[in-house]
């Protein structure tokens, strides 16, 4: 399984315009996307606003594809979310998940 990263800062006024356009518009489309495996989006204040990283779960670099095109590592941030931003990385990050421990049975 892949974890694909992306990182995104708001204002405090907007930061929930970023979360609502998540939830309702992001996560439906992967939803739909064969070979996605979750999502999180994880927020934390900051001394200029508040930071955003965004997780999703994927089966292969193949999947994430149906959804990055056909360079994994770039972004997608539509223009909904980029309103809502005040700067965000352009490129994501894609990591081999080597230990779940969310999934593995307890003893």
């Amino acid at each position: 399984m892949i974890a694909r990263t992306w990182r995104g800062s708001a204002t405090l006024a907007k930061a929930d315009d970023y979360a609502r356009h998540f939830t309702t518009a992001v996560v439906p489309n992967l939803e739909r996307i064969a070979g996605h495996r979750g999502a999180y989006l994880l927020r934390r204040k900051t001394d200029t606003g508040v930071e955003f990283l965004a997780v999703t779960l994927w089966d292969s670099i193949e999947t994430i594809r149906k959804f990055s095109g056909p360079d994994p590592e770039v972004a997608h941030v539509e223009p909904e979310g980029r309103a809502a931003l005040t700067e965000f990385d352009e490129f994501a990050r894609n990591y081999e998940i080597v230990c779940d421990t969310i999934s593995v049975p307890s003893a």
